[in-house]
């Protein structure tokens, strides 16, 4: 049994979600909370596998409840919200699932689907060893960088792993992402988005662009000082003598 706690300050989400619940054998509601301080309490007493948790509550909200829980204590989390803005937030707080009110079937249908085979996957990883919670083993390889992107195109989330991107590059307040012969807006400035990068796999090679160093297949030295920047696809960049040695560096 996935054991399931529903956080929400509204009586007729939690029924919404714990009525869909019903209808799924391995998943059994073990306790329901409507602030961020009842869940806390919650969350440490029954030690839950899974939680739905409403970000926007009373008081403390998700994010916030999440920091303030030891990491031993970290069930997997599928956030629900009537806001989309919260998605890329939600997402790199390694949510399992995001879920947007009032909830799609389908969509659900896929959060939990998503729920077993994580919750599963982590009980095969801990035979022959004492049991870590999500919790702690998230904590042991959490990584202060992006390692997805979750980016909003039309209706929908388009979520696309940092390793695949071949190049970004800057689109006056947003950064145009660009994944194979396919490219996303992303809301947010391409210094912001650096930020969130990890430095040994992508480097700025000049004020409006940045490029995954895996995708590098060679670099030509212009007669100017610049260089070309050639990636495996035959992309062509232009990198500035100034951001040179944030590729050319050794190491």
């Amino acid at each position: 049994m996935i054991r399931t706690l529903i956080v929400d300050d509204v009586e007729l989400a939690r029924e919404a979600i714990r009525i869909r619940l019903q209808e799924n054998k391995d998943f059994e509601v073990v306790g329901e909370a409507a602030t961020a301080t009842e869940a806390h309490s919650l969350i440490r007493q029954l030690v839950p596998d899974l939680i739905f948790l409403d970000i926007e509550m009373p008081g403390v909200d998700a994010f916030q409840l999440l920091e303030d829980l030891d990491p031993a204590h970290l069930p997997e989390v599928i956030f629900v919200t009537a806001h989309d803005q919260y998605a890329v937030q939600a997402f790199n707080s390694y949510a399992l699932h995001f879920l947007l009110k009032p909830i799609n079937d389908d969509q659900f249908d896929e959060a939990i689907r998503r729920a077993r085979i994580e919750i599963g996957q982590r009980e095969s990883r801990a035979d022959g060893r004492e049991r870590l919670s999500p919790g702690v083993e998230a904590a042991e390889h959490k990584s202060p960088y992006w390692s997805r992107l979750v980016i909003k195109d039309r209706d929908r989330f388009v979520l696309v792993k940092t390793e695949e991107i071949h190049w970004i590059e800057s689109a006056s307040n947003y950064a145009e992402v660009h994944v194979g012969t396919r490219s996303y807006l992303m809301r947010m400035p391409l210094s912001d988005l650096e930020s969130k990068l990890d430095p040994l796999c992508f480097a700025r090679i000049s004020r409006s662009a940045m490029v995954n160093i895996e995708r590098i297949d060679t670099i030509r030295a212009l007669w100017h000082g610049d260089f070309e920047v050639v990636l495996k696809d035959r992309t062509v960049l232009r990198m500035s003598r100034r951001y040179r040695d944030r590729v050319l560096s050794p190491g």
